[in-house]
């Protein structure tokens, strides 16, 4: 396997189309927190989630990136980086 492989492989990926709704965001966002600065998540889903990218710049803001990766109309991939450590919490605190 390649070097590249290897990274790709490392990567969380999460599908929530085969996830309960009522469990998707908690999955997410628990993912979100065990990243170490410059980690990645992959989403990918059935609908733009948008909600999601609007909630993380919200509560979260600075400490994510987030790019599309694909963008429909039947299949969405977006990419979210973790930019700095600190924690998650609306302390101020790092």
């Amino acid at each position: 396997m390649t070097e590249a492989a290897l990274i790709e492989a490392e990567i969380p990926l999460i599908d929530v189309r085969t996830i309960a709704p009522t469990e998707r965001h908690h999955l997410i966002f628990s993912t979100l927190h065990a990243l170490a600065p410059g980690g990645l998540l992959r989403i990918t889903s059935d609908h733009d989630p948008r909600p999601l990218h609007y909630q993380l710049e919200s509560g979260y803001p600075g400490k994510f990136s987030w790019d599309y990766l694909e963008q429909g109309p039947q299949i969405w991939r977006v990419e979210i980086s973790r930019l700095e450590a600190g924690c998650d919490c609306s302390c101020g605190g790092h």
